[in-house]
């Protein structure tokens, strides 16, 4: 059978395109980026961390072309990141004045400030709400009004609110020597956006990495190295989540964080994990048993992925060749939700040749042995 190259290509991915926004057009309703955003936040958060760019109505505006495909947008959002310039560095973001939303340890029953639930749904039964099929724009209206004095009320029986700031659980640990300190790091962090990936990577790549990484693939090695591909089960010491500040320096005098521009605050989710270990902890001489911490920060609320993050920092700093989640190349190779789905996908291409060496390479081996047999056969008839 032989294998024949389509000619008119071109026409038809033309045709092939048009044929895809005639189904989009056809099944979806006028929704603008403001529906979507709204509708979908998560998935919002979802394509702009793993596209690395804070732009919701650029990534709902993606979602909305990419029909609601993640794969898609993520990888639309990143090439329209590339053609943009980048004409300020902001100055390090400090979580430790985060404007807090959300904030829970897993660690401690009473923290400093308290637990915040927040807006979770992590101890609600997962059954479907029927009801929302059918929710109209006057329900819609109803419920929100309903929501928003309910909650006016509890506000104002609160004599003293939560406050908008507070201090980091972990500090008590660090407080007592149990913890290694925060470095005072000067070196400016390598732009993973900027240079290849190499290996070994310093500690800013590998966060980077994992932070614009696929959700679901961060997701799943964080579950394998807890579950035994990888010694690591955690404590989350803190997990809190609200709003950072974001500031720039004066492009002609740079002074202090007092003189610096204000450009507003984006959301993120900040984990701290903590794993016992054997032997001297990080940055100390100590022996014996010794705690350390693994970092995740993502944008918005993905607080599982945040989690994740933490536990294959801590996995990557050991490094130890023997767990697959401590391969640093094994790790941060394949949590590229872009790279792996353009490798994945470009096997729908032409792969005519490659495929018909293949087949010839089958057929030889198999003719061979037929052969050999034959004479066999021959030689002792006679």
């Amino acid at each position: 059978m032989g294998y024949v190259a389509v000619r008119g290509g071109g026409k038809a991915i033309e045709e092939s395109l048009k044929l895809l926004e005639y189904e989009r057009v056809s099944t979806s309703s006028a929704w603008g980026t403001d529906e979507i955003e709204g509708t979908f936040p998560e998935l919002v958060d979802q394509v702009m961390g793993e596209a690395s760019l804070y732009a919701p109505r650029l990534a709902a505006l993606a979602l909305k072309q990419a029909q609601g495909s993640p794969d898609e947008a993520v990888f639309l959002l990143r090439a329209f990141r590339s053609t943009l310039e980048r004409p300020y560095v902001s100055r390090p973001v400090d979580t430790g004045a985060m404007r807090v939303a959300r904030r829970v340890s897993a660690a401690f029953k009473d923290v400093p400030g308290g637990q915040v639930l927040g807006a979770t749904r992590d101890y609600s039964h997962r059954l479907l709400a029927f009801d929302l099929e059918t929710e109209g724009v006057e329900e819609l209206a109803e419920k929100r009004s309903c929501l928003r004095a309910h909650f006016d009320e509890a506000a104002e029986a609160v004599e003293e609110g939560v406050p908008a700031t507070m201090p980091r659980v972990l500090d008590y640990l660090r407080g007592q020597g149990l913890l290694p300190a925060v470095a005072d790091d000067a070196t400016a962090p390598v732009d993973a956006t900027m240079v290849p990936l190499s290996f070994p990577a310093p500690r800013s790549v590998r966060l980077q990495t994992l932070a614009r990484g696929m959700t679901q693939a961060v997701e799943a090695l964080g579950y394998a190295a807890i579950r035994g591909f990888g010694p690591a089960h955690p404590t989350v010491g803190e997990l809190r989540a609200g709003r950072v500040a974001v500031s720039v320096d004066h492009p002609l005098e740079a002074g202090g964080a007092e003189d610096a521009y204000y450009l507003g605050s984006i959301p993120v989710t900040e984990v701290e994990s903590v794993f016992e270990c054997e032997g001297s902890s990080q940055g100390t001489s100590e022996q014996g048993l010794s705690m350390e911490v693994g970092y995740g920060l993502v944008f918005g609320r993905a607080e599982t992925k945040a989690i994740a993050m933490s536990v294959l920092d801590h996995c990557l700093e050991h490094g130890d060749a023997r767990y697959p989640t401590e391969d640093e190349e094994f790790v941060l190779y394949h949590v590229d939700g872009v790279e792996a789905t353009g490798f994945i996908s470009h096997l729908k291409l032409p792969h005519y040749v490659t495929f018909q060496s293949k087949l010839s390479s089958v057929r030889s081996t198999r003719e061979t042995p037929a052969a050999e047999s034959k004479e066999v056969s021959d030689a002792a008839a006679l």
